[in-house]
């Protein structure tokens, strides 16, 4: 079956981990995801209806203008995408206009062009909550127009919110089910803990999403969280079970350096899951 690709680029996508993710997703009527980052789950998932939320609002803002106005947003966007804007000077130009811009249309018209032609498709901010991306000094940036229509018609069924993990779990009921893609805990206690937004994932929240998961396989609704194998992802996750899964992503500063690391998916269903910890 053919893989649907997200519109963005993504730091973490899940599109390499699709067939791991959907053999142990449970199945259900809704699917709730705290943290949909570019949506690769939800755009090769059948569900009935889907949650999806993310704290970065410029995200959920673009979700929802390309759900209800797709045919603008198309248009607009594409216009972005010439010879003409594929320059460091413009994309600087374009990049203070986006840090400025107030208006909804045009901000997720820029979130677009700044995501396809930055550097590695990184989604950063600085403490002022400034975009601050360099240029990506790409040949030819792709469009990605198919991709667009693909989620605006998917996400008919879906509902978009930027809100906490914490409020997106307290939507769950008997008929969803739940995956999480948090930001990766670090490979080591050294490692830079990279900051997807402005506020970046402490391990404090890390264990808290976990103790979450337990809350909610207890009330029999399932939930499947993807991370890192470490030390402490392993302690975090220990109620559910495991299962390890290679991925290849760069690891180093060095984007060359490319080689597999384990990922787990901790899946915590009801049943297989021993009571909370007392």
């Amino acid at each position: 079956m053919k893989k649907n690709r997200a519109f963005l680029k993504w730091a973490g996508g899940k599109y390499p981990l699709l067939d791991d993710i959907k053999k142990h997703l449970p199945k259900g009527e809704c699917l709730i995801e705290p943290f949909v980052g570019a949506g690769s789950v939800f755009l090769n998932t059948d569900f009935s209806r889907y949650i999806l939320a993310d704290i970065n609002s410029d995200l959920i803002s673009l979700y929802n203008i390309v759900k209800t106005q797709t045919e603008t947003y198309v248009t607009a966007a594409r216009e972005m995408f010439t010879p003409v804007t594929n320059t460091s000077e413009v994309y600087y130009q374009f990049r203070d206009e986006f840090n400025q811009c107030q208006d909804p249309l045009r901000r997720a018209v820029l979130f677009l062009y700044l995501n396809r032609h930055g550097y590695n498709g990184l989604c950063r901010y600085n403490l002022k909550g400034e975009f601050n991306v360099p240029f990506g000094r790409y040949k030819k940036p792709y469009f990605p127009e198919a991709e667009l229509y693909h989620f605006a018609q998917k996400a008919q069924n879906a509902y978009f919110y930027c809100e906490s993990y914490a409020d997106s779990l307290a939507r769950a009921d008997n008929k969803t089910v739940v995956y999480c893609d948090p930001p990766y805990a670090p490979l080591s206690a050294t490692a830079n803990f990279t900051a997807y937004h402005t506020n970046s994932f402490s391990l404090e929240q890390q264990a808290h999403l976990a103790q979450l998961a337990e809350g909610l396989v207890n009330n029999h609704i399932p939930v499947l969280i993807s991370n890192h194998d470490t030390a402490l992802t392993r302690e975090w996750y220990q109620l559910a079970k495991l299962h390890v899964v290679k991925v290849r992503r760069s690891i180093s500063s060095n984007g060359g350096t490319r080689k597999k690391v384990d990922e787990l998916l901790a899946l915590y269903r009801p049943g297989n899951v021993s009571t909370a910890k007392k």
